[in-house]
């Protein structure tokens, strides 16, 4: 299998390598800051025994997958003999423009160089490169070992055989990739989320739920169907005769609701001290990473049925 570089070795540079060492590729890690690599190896090596226990490592055993994650000690190294070159820095354009060009210079000529941006276009960042056409935007979720779901972007210029090896590799290392067909301010993923979150920061600040009660909605609510099934199954199923019959049932009270959604709500504003303190009060802030490894150890377990469920 071919090698594959990560550049930048963040909690997502981190993840992506997990999902491509499991998968059986050699990946090579490189960061700009001096034992952030070496860190990210340390971490990775910590939580392989949770996935091995979840049944998460595809076989392999956690040492097998940490023998195939090397450091690099330059940029050059970590991509001399990639064919996929996955970009994982801070989301600065100027920043990213800069990497580019070098990954379009060091890179073998045939690898493509895909970014994990969650905002910024793929065309703001390629455009004046020779290699423009290997370039692409592979934004996942966060954790991608644990979260399936990455969107693929191509910029106007991206080839199509780019976008159609790009796909191959997420879907061989057990990814699910969405192809973004055209660039969009946010992608897909982002833009949906942000529907939810403006409406829920809404609720709070005009004093019509807590915060715990937004998120009791969404946990005990809507997630349970959503994490099995999208918006537009969920409806297709909901109504008797299918999606039409939920639309014409049903079209008219949404667009009652979606009127009184026009104006956004001022996430910074004080209702910002109202949701921190309620959370706060839940969570104290000295406990965060604590809750932050029961989250993924809940993806884990989560990740492993699916996986059960689905018979793979």
């Amino acid at each position: 299998m071919g090698s594959v570089g990560i550049i930048g070795t963040g909690f997502i540079g981190r993840a992506w390598s997990v999902c491509f060492a499991r998968a059986g590729h050699r990946v090579s890690l490189w960061d700009p800051v001096p034992g952030s690599a070496q860190a990210a190896r340390d971490f990775i090596a910590h939580m392989l025994p949770d996935l091995d226990r979840f049944g998460l490592l595809n076989g392999s055993a956690p040492e097998d997958v940490l023998d195939r994650i090397d450091l690099s000690a330059s940029l050059a190294d970590a991509v001399s003999d990639a064919e996929h070159v996955q970009e994982n820095a801070p989301e600065r354009l100027d920043l990213k423009i800069d990497l580019f060009a070098q990954l379009d210079a060091l890179a073998p000529k045939t690898a493509v160089i895909a970014s994990s941006t969650s905002a910024l276009l793929p065309s703001a960042f390629t455009a004046d490169l020779p290699g423009r056409q290997r370039c692409i935007v592979a934004h996942p979720v966060n954790p991608p070992h644990l979260i399936p779901l990455v969107e693929i972007v191509p910029a106007p210029w991206t080839d199509g055989d780019t976008i159609a090896r790009t796909e191959a590799l997420m879907r061989h290392i057990g990814q699910s990739p969405v192809h973004v067909r055209r660039e969009i301010d946010g992608f897909v993923l982002n833009r949906l989320q942000a529907a939810v979150l403006d409406e829920a920061f809404r609720l709070v600040a005009d004093g019509y739920a807590s915060a715990a009660d937004v998120d009791a909605c969404m946990r005990d609510g809507l997630a349970l169907r959503w994490s099995f099934m999208g918006p537009f199954e969920t409806i297709d199923l909901n109504a008797p005769d299918g999606i039409r019959d939920y639309v014409a049932r049903y079209q008219a009270m949404y667009r009652g609701m979606t009127e009184t959604m026009r104006d956004s709500a001022d996430w910074s504003g004080p209702v910002l001290d109202t949701i921190e303190a309620e959370r706060r009060r839940h969570l104290p802030q000295e406990d965060l990473r604590k809750r932050q490894i029961w989250r993924d150890r809940q993806l884990m377990a989560l990740a492993a049925h699916r996986r059960r469920a689905s018979g793979l």
